[in-house]
């Protein structure tokens, strides 16, 4: 009986509690969240304001003490602007959390507070919006409540959505998009080139070759792979047949004249015959010839179809034709890359540059060291005393299992994708981000420090440490994390970067698939790193070559590049890899490390953004002996967004991109197009002059091409899709085919209307032909669908597309256009709001857009949809 008194408060307490808790969830979940854009150039510049609207809609008020909203924030808050009524504290990474002051006003059932702050840099789309916002009770620290109510009202005044003063670049319309469509003049399909990307060089013949399902495959038995693929195509579009076979034939021949991936394809009315001389080149010409094919829809069998006669020879221009995904801010699963894979290898793409590893995720299964996933690959909200996953990013929620903050692949999915990528002639480029962006590598391996300090194992626990226990180093990466950098005067650093290395190794050679390098990262160390760390303090004394901290890079660097080579591979990183740091007058800048040149060390040069004095460095890199692969920020940052739009998904710090940036790239003369910066300015005359061009040597040193699709903002395939469709088809054209006609014509009035035709030419190959086939080929593949221009004249409707092939459909009633509203076929002459909309093969409409043509009509504008 004693027991029981005793512990009768105690359950009513838990009772108590527990229905606190209840009603505190469910007052969080009636809270509604709205945050808003007031204004850039706030305060003189370099900063804007915003406002968080907080709504409570539920019974309880919302007081001045007990609770923390948590949300992601890719601005840096100044914190001497947030409203004195909270408190705004910064946790790390792109995580906060608003803490109410006293003299916080409660939130009554049906009213509102606004809280209003400043953050650097600028703000215009809904991107850039707070996310991922959920409530903590201090009476329930460990049940967190996600706000599913959170909106991003949409800017409409220039304050809101010019950068700066220097930003010309308006707000996208449909009538801007009328006028930049205006030169993707119809041509009709016969007229389009066959084959896609542009082949060195293609012949039609007379006659056609009829394909069916009697036709025999035959193939050299280097090419039995190739020949499978082949034939699971064909099985895939072609019905069976009665009847005697016709004795036509698809060869597949080795021809060891032909260079490396090249190959030749002679289609007549008796056989068709690729050639090669190797795998690769056999598969390109099949990829080839099924480009040739006339479009069927998804899943329908037909029993034969004609192909044109015709003769093509085609080489790559470049052997480097890469696309990079970074799964470790967003995860993406198994599946999605190997759908990636296939588009890939559909385009002749064939390097996956595989970006595994990043602050905010570690998404590959390293055997012995399982801290890498179980913490480094988890998400979710956490105490200070938790060290079993990472903090959310991105908007990713308080739950560890939900979004695509969390997940990893395991050996068995890896391998996976290793061979899938091999039969399509792929090769993968694992990155393992390092010394900087490592803090999922950090914290995985100081949870594992601590287990094991826990088991006695204290010189196993200190194995794979990645930093100085005691290192007292203060700085703030560019995406405002403290604790990022591994230290690189740490021998367990390089036991860790074996290690990892080795099983890599190890599970490639268990896939069978081909591995040249591992990509070490290298990028935005931020400034103050190993500044107050024992270890590299006194690794500097002991080593008097190293002067300071700084010269700590090029001592990480040439260790890597030791232990790769002894591993015969070779080293990959960001183009900070070729530059070193140094000192002058107190300030630190970045000059080409000359050292580090002729060592085949490939460099990927992402940094081109027109206006901050680097242009020229991937032809800088490239002169002075480093690999140089182009990447550019300007045209092949798929992650930025196509326009400039409060609704347009994506960053545009480098640059606002469509597939116009990638489609008019000049490899060896990037100067040649790029007449504007990033905030829509023509460029003086002469900006150009002082820059370095590409010398022969740095031609050389160029290995290829590569278009980077970063997941801050990417949430899920369907987001993946989106920005990196139909900008990959802009890179394979310009990294497998040779300059065209247009960039060799010195007068500027010619190579424009030449660049005009040229475009028209790729929109409708893209328009009736390739989106088409990715359609057929995919059934659900969510590309980006462009929206139509608008414009009035004569008293109508004019619309136009970007690619011409596609259909568009309008209604004149307000409401949102389906695949079933009428086509458009001619200007528009119905008066009022006309709702327009593109769609593709499949009835797949992309975002709508209005415009209103002269009309008597009593609809405000506050009431326009």
């Amino acid at each position: 009986m004693r027991r029981l008194l005793f512990q009768l408060p105690m359950l009513l307490l838990g009772l108590i509690s527990t229905a606190q808790v209840k009603k505190d969830a469910n007052n969080a979940k009636n809270i509604a969240i709205n945050w808003q854009i007031i204004e850039n150039s706030h305060a003189g510049g370099g900063q804007f304001l915003s406002s968080l609207n907080i709504q409570n809609n539920a019974p309880l008020a919302l007081s001045n003490k007990n609770w923390k909203l948590y949300f992601n924030f890719a601005r840096r808050i100044v914190q001497e602007t947030v409203t004195e009524n909270v408190k705004i504290v910064h946790v790390n990474g792109d995580l906060y959390y608003i803490r109410p002051t006293e003299k916080f006003k409660s939130i009554h059932n049906g009213t509102s507070a606004n809280i209003e702050f400043a953050s650097k840099d600028w703000a215009v789309n809904f991107t850039d919006a707070p996310e991922g916002f959920y409530m903590i009770y201090d009476d329930a620290p460990n049940r967190p409540v996600p706000i599913q109510n959170v909106k991003a009202i949409p800017s409409t005044r220039p304050a809101q959505y010019a950068r700066n003063q220097q930003d010309r670049v308006p707000p996208i319309t449909p009538q801007i998009i009328y006028e930049q469509n205006k030169n993707s003049i119809d041509i009709p399909e016969k007229d389009l080139q066959k084959i896609f990307p542009s082949p060195l060089q293609y012949q039609d013949k007379p006659g056609e070759f009829i394909l069916n399902q009697s036709v025999k495959i035959t193939a050299d038995p280097a090419f039995a792979a190739e020949s499978n693929f082949l034939q699971q195509k064909l099985n895939r579009l072609l019905s069976p047949i009665k009847g005697a076979p016709t004795g036509k034939s698809i060869r597949l021949m080795l021809d060891k004249s032909l260079g490396a991936e090249a190959y030749q394809l002679e289609i007549n009315s008796r056989q068709i015959l690729i050639s090669a001389s190797e795998q690769a080149g056999i598969f390109y010409g099949i990829q080839s010839l099924l480009s040739t094919f006339p479009l069927q829809k998804r899943g329908v069998k037909i029993s034969s179809l004609k192909i044109q006669n015709a003769s093509i020879t085609d080489q790559p221009r470049f052997h480097f034709r890469g696309l990079m995904i970074d799964v470790a801010r967003n995860f993406q699963t198994k599946e999605e890359i190997l759908k990636v894979l296939d588009l890939m290898g559909m385009y002749k793409l064939n390097v996956l540059h595989f970006h595994l590893n990043d602050d905010e995720g570690w998404r590959l299964e390293i055997q012995g060291l399982p801290e890498l996933t179980s913490v480094g690959s988890r998400r979710g909200h956490f105490s200070d005393s938790t060290l079993n996953h990472l903090p959310p990013s991105f908007g990713s929620g308080p739950f560890l299992n939900e979004h695509h903050g969390t997940g990893h692949y395991s050996k068995a999915d890896f391998m996976e994708i290793l061979k899938y990528a091999k039969a399509r002639h792929i090769r993968v480029i694992p990155e393992i981000e390092a010394p900087g962006h490592a803090r999922a590598a950090i914290r995985s391996m100081h949870a594992r420090y601590n287990r094991l300090m826990k088991e006695g194992k204290t010189a196993e626990a200190k194995r794979y440490l990645l930093h100085d226990l005691n290192d007292r180093s203060s700085y703030r990466s560019v995406q405002n994390w403290n604790d990022n950098v591994m230290d690189v005067s740490l021998p367990s650093t390089y036991n860790f970067i074996e290690k990892i290395s080795d099983e890599i190794i190890a599970m490639y050679k268990a896939a069978g698939a081909p591995l040249q390098t591992i990509h070490f990262g290298g990028d935005e160390v931020p400034d103050g790193a190993w500044e107050g760390s024992p270890n590299s303090l006194n690794l500097v004394k002991e080593r008097p070559e190293l002067k300071d901290v700084n010269g700590l890079w090029a001592y990480f660097y040439g260790n890597i590049d030791r232990i790769l080579k002894s591993r015969n591979l070779y080293l990959s990183g960001w183009e900070e890899v070729g530059m070193q740091p140094v000192l002058a007058d107190g300030k630190k800048s970045y000059v080409i490390n000359p050292a580090m040149g002729d060592k085949n060390i490939h460099l990927n040069v992402w940094n081109n953004i027109i206006g901050w004095g680097a242009e020229d460095l991937a032809y800088r890199l490239a002169n002075t002996g480093y690999k140089v692969i182009l990447g550019g920020v300007s045209n092949f940052y798929f992650d930025m967004a196509y326009q400039k739009s409060f609704e347009e998904p994506g960053y545009y710090w480098g640059e606002y991109a469509d597939i116009d940036k990638a489609f008019n790239f000049i490899p060896f003369n990037s100067f040649l197009n790029s007449n504007t910066d990033k905030f829509g300015n023509t460029l003086k005359p002469g900006f150009y002059d002082t820059k370095e061009r590409l010398t022969e040597k740095g031609k050389a040193n160029v290995v290829g091409l590569q278009g980077l699709l970063w997941s801050e903002t990417i949430k899920g395939p369907k987001n993946l899709e989106y920005m990196i469709m139909p900008k990959l088809l802009g890179l394979a054209e310009r990294a497998w085919a040779k300059d065209p006609e247009w960039a060799n014509e010195p007068d500027s009035t010619k190579r424009k209307a030449m660049y005009n035709q040229a475009w028209a030419r790729f929109a409708n190959t893209l328009g009736k032909k390739e989106l088409p086939r990715i359609d057929a080929a995919f059934g659900e593949l969510h590309y980006r669908l462009p929206t139509s221009g608008a414009v009035i004249k004569d008293g109508k409707v004019h619309l136009n597309n970007q690619f011409p092939g596609l259909k568009v459909r309008y209604t004149i009633d307000q409401t949102e256009p389906t695949a079933k509203s009428p086509l458009y076929t001619g200007p528009i002459s119905a008066k009022g709001l006309i709702r327009f909309r593109t769609f593709d093969s499949q009835g797949r409409g992309g975002k709508s857009a209005s415009i209103i043509n002269e009309q008597e009509w009593n609809v405000t504008p506050k009431e326009l949809p």
